[in-house]
């Protein structure tokens, strides 16, 4: 029997599964995003830290750690939304409402963090968007209230 007429069995589950919907790739791509830009601005704020000279070097540490800590969580959500499951919507969702917040704030600076802050907003009230997006809800297998399965 030829390779052809064999049936690879890794193609044909993902010609039974759902093809996932471009606005839940958008949603984790922007998650990883935001969760590699706090590893980057733990890591930063960790070696500034411990190799320079700050004011308070344990806060600096410490804020640092947190950050890094802080970045498990949209980091976890883009790899279960990818895979299309249904408890990272939450994680996603909650990070997503600390982003705004945050950027509020970077827009109200005196700095580069203008427009990093006008970013960070636009991609959080997009990936809110599209985390509650009735075909994202679908996608990821979420019920409403009453619709659970028997």
């Amino acid at each position: 029997m030829s390779s052809e007429q064999t049936p690879d069995p890794a193609s044909a589950a993902s010609e039974e599964a759902e093809p996932r919907p471009a606005r839940v790739t958008a949603a984790a791509a922007i998650a990883a995003l935001e969760g590699l830009a706090l590893v980057v601005g733990g890591a930063w704020m960790l070696v500034g830290g411990l190799t320079g000279h700050p004011d308070d070097r344990t806060s600096a540490v410490t804020g640092g750690i947190t950050l890094i800590v802080l970045a498990l969580l949209p980091l976890l959500a883009a790899r279960g939304l990818l895979r299309l499951k249904g408890w990272s919507r939450g994680p996603a969702v909650i990070t997503q409402i600390l982003a705004l917040p945050v950027a509020y704030n970077m827009a109200g600076a005196d700095s580069l963090a203008v427009p990093a802050g006008a970013v960070l907003g636009v991609l959080a009230l997009a990936a809110l968007y599209m985390l509650i997006n009735p075909e994202t809800t679908l996608a990821l297998g979420i019920r409403g209230p009453g619709n659970a399965r028997k």
